[in-house]
């Protein structure tokens, strides 16, 4: 054995030492680096927010192991952009190896402060350079960013932020949220700069907040706004022309502008409109991706509307798009779409009036627990009259089998009709044939409605619920409402031949 002993070691000491030698030998790179992409965008971000972390993979497809003698930004330290190279970052790299067939990444973020331009949009691009001279090779970077108006609670001297009170747990103790009060320079949103707010935005006392047509309003993580008892709320939207767009529309959503994170459910908190709130209106409203959409407590003497809102859409909300608890609420041409749990929630009672309005839930972003609409009139603590829960030409439809849920308690009032509507109520199981609730041949209950009948939405999976030809809603719309209400969410004419819901069947 002694024999062999000398000879091997020396054997691997030669395999070792070539190894060592040539993992230290690398070729100049001469300009045939390739890359996952020539230009990176990094979406839209608010003056002084961070992007998203974009991902540009740098690629050595040659059988030579290659040392880039330089990368860095274009506008060297000086540039807004940020970069991460293979674990180190900065702005500057220097002698960056890439063995052969082998590759590296480049993490890239940006922050940028609109004060440095005279516009309120400015697109900030740089590029990232390998190399200089006859070998020089470039990867444009492009950032689309946007001034705004941000409202925020103040920080305290203790160091805390500002909280508002929200209400009392059960022990009596106050349940306090990160917010302020707007003040009177603030009760007016126009469209001259979209607004991002952090914390909940509070509308005081005796106040209103009017935002005009075209405003645009951004809500960070666990952010909303609260309108207050004898408060308002009145948002001015207006038909748009470009249905892409919604220049018109007033348009609540998240902060975050990236493309990925343009139809994830959860990214904010509520709108809450309280009990004693006053005279709020809603006209051409597009809210997504809200935990609760809309949220909207009335009080025990339902004598005024708590909430009108007409050409609406509210959808992809991570709970309920509208919650409304012993409400009184006027609705017209409303789209409440899909929703991680139901679309419309009618609770503890209240005075409902839906026209023409479209409730359709086809959540696909996992399980679903709730119809698309549920009604009742008590929970474990109280119990309210459901003066009346009144549909009018309305789809209440989705990808459960039974969309329309109803509760009663048997003793308080439960009011309740559908006239001339589209329901989704396949009872495969024969549970509910007993439960005079869903009597569908009870004409004092359902007056003309059409049970399992296909809708046909272009794309109700992306919340688009036009409806395309042929349509089982096409001309079944009672047509003393439709005169009522005579132009659809897209203000296109529907007197004559009139479809349930808010759109009019496409020709």
């Amino acid at each position: 054995m002694r024999t062999y002993l000398i000879p091997v070691c020396i054997l691997v000491l030669i395999i070792l030492g070539s190894s060592c030698r040539k993992d230290l030998e690398y070729a100049p790179s001469a300009g045939n680096l390739e890359f996952s992409k020539d230009t990176v965008f990094l979406d839209t971000i608010f003056s002084n927010i961070g992007s998203s972390t974009r991902t540009l993979k740098v690629y050595n497809n040659t059988r030579d192991d290659v040392e880039i003698p330089s990368i860095r930004l274009s506008q060297g330290q000086n540039s807004s952009y940020r970069l991460n190279v293979d674990g180190d970052a900065g702005k500057e790299f220097s002698n960056i190896p890439i063995l052969a067939q082998d590759s590296i990444f480049i993490f890239i973020e940006t922050t940028f402060d609109v004060a440095d331009s005279a516009q309120n949009e400015f697109l900030y691009t740089d590029a990232i350079q390998f190399d200089n001279g006859d070998f020089l090779q470039e990867v444009q970077l492009v950032t689309l960013v946007k001034d705004a108006i941000f409202l925020f609670p103040e920080r305290l001297s203790d160091g805390s932020k500002e909280t508002i009170l929200i209400g009392l747990d059960d022990s009596g103790n106050e349940i306090r949220a990160e917010g302020f009060e707007l003040n009177d320079s603030q009760l007016n949103f126009t469209n001259e700069k979209p607004y991002v707010i952090y914390g909940y935005a509070v509308v005081a006392e005796g106040k209103e907040l009017t935002i005009d047509a075209g405003a645009r309003v951004h809500f960070h993580k666990d952010s909303g706004m609260l309108i207050k008892e004898n408060a308002s709320l009145q948002i001015n939207g207006e038909l748009s022309q470009d249905q892409d767009m919604l220049e018109n529309e007033v348009v609540f959503s998240g902060d975050r502008l990236e493309s990925e994170l343009s139809n994830v459910p959860g990214q904010w908190g509520t709108i809450w409109i309280t009990s004693g709130s006053i005279n709020n209106t809603i006209n051409y409203l597009t809210l997504k991706n809200a935990t609760v959409g809309l949220l909207v407590d009335g009080d025990d003497t339902l004598e005024f509307p708590t909430l009108s809102i007409t050409n609406s859409q509210i959808y992809n909300s991570a709970s309920v798009n509208l919650w409304a608890k012993k409400a009184v609420i006027n609705a017209e041409n409303v789209v409440l779409g899909s929703s991680g749990n139901t679309s419309l929630y009618c609770n503890l009672g209240g005075k409902y009036e839906f026209a023409h309005c479209t409730i359709a839930n086809y959540w696909s972003n996992g399980f679903r627990g709730g119809a698309a609409l549920e009604i009742d009139n008590f929970t474990a603590t109280a119990t309210v009259d459901l003066e009346k829960a009144e549909f009018f030409n309305c789809i209440i439809d989705g990808n459960n089998a039974i969309e329309l849920v109803l509760r009663s308690n048997g003793t308080n009032a439960f009011q309740y009709t559908f006239t001339n509507c589209l329901l989704k109520f396949r009872d495969t199981n024969g549970q509910f044939d007993s439960d005079p609730l869903y009597d569908f041949g009870n004409i004092s209950l359902y007056k003309e409605v059409f049970i399992n009948e296909d809708a046909n939405f272009l794309n109700a999976n992306l919340n688009d619920f036009r409806i395309g030809n042929p349509s089982a809603v096409d001309g079944k719309a009672n047509i003393g409402t439709a005169l009522r209400i005579p132009f659809d969410i897209l203000g296109i004419d529907r007197t004559s031949s009139p479809a349930i819901g808010a759109y009019q069947v496409l020709q």
